[in-house]
């Protein structure tokens, strides 16, 4: 008997860059909140885990699959069995998982390159999971998405914020170039 995946029907991919975005934002806006705690490393790491499961488990099951990155990136968080936003205990699960690995890598980008082997010991975990994703080019599945058995899609519902900077840009370039002729 050979087990092959059967996904029930295909749905919209995202590029692994849109995914990488979306972490960072949400990365990043929760490392912000959670150092304003205090300097003990454990109450701070508390706190990041804490704000890490309300921001991505609470705010996607509340936002029909969508967390401030994901909702800036327009992707959604779908459990494709059904068709539907995850439940609780599958997005629970899911971001156990990135959060734990997320917690390392702000360990380890604390630790800057003062001692740059334990920061790179800290990262790979998320590099790792990112690194599945990659060697998954049906369904760009991450080890997290796997084990909780979702899936990430492009939306029409978000702000579209890699596109919108990236025609700012183009647009900045376009009228200097027309400035300096």
């Amino acid at each position: 008997m050979t087990l092959e995946r059967n996904p029930i029907r295909y749905y919209p991919k995202v590029s692994i860059e849109r995914r990488i975005y979306a972490f960072l934002i949400d990365f990043v806006f929760i490392w912000l909140l959670s150092s304003f705690v205090g300097d003990a490393v454990l109450i701070r790491s508390v706190i990041f885990l804490i704000l890490w499961w309300i921001a991505r488990v609470i705010v996607s099951q509340k936002n029909q699959g969508q967390s401030l990155g994901h909702w800036l990136m327009d992707i959604k968080i779908i459990d494709p069995r059904f068709d539907r936003t995850p439940l609780i205990l599958e997005l629970t699960k899911r971001e156990a998982i990135l959060g734990f690995a997320a917690l390392l890598a702000m360990w380890g980008l604390e630790i800057g390159f003062a001692n740059g082997l334990s920061m790179l010991l800290l990262v790979s975990p998320l590099a790792c999971d990112a690194g599945i994703a990659l060697s998954d080019p049906e369904l760009y599945q991450a080890f997290h998405d796997r084990v909780a058995g979702t899936m990430a899609i492009t939306t029409k519902r978000g702000y579209s914020l890699d596109l919108r900077i990236r025609n700012l840009w183009l647009d900045t370039k376009r009228r200097w170039r027309n400035r300096v002729k």
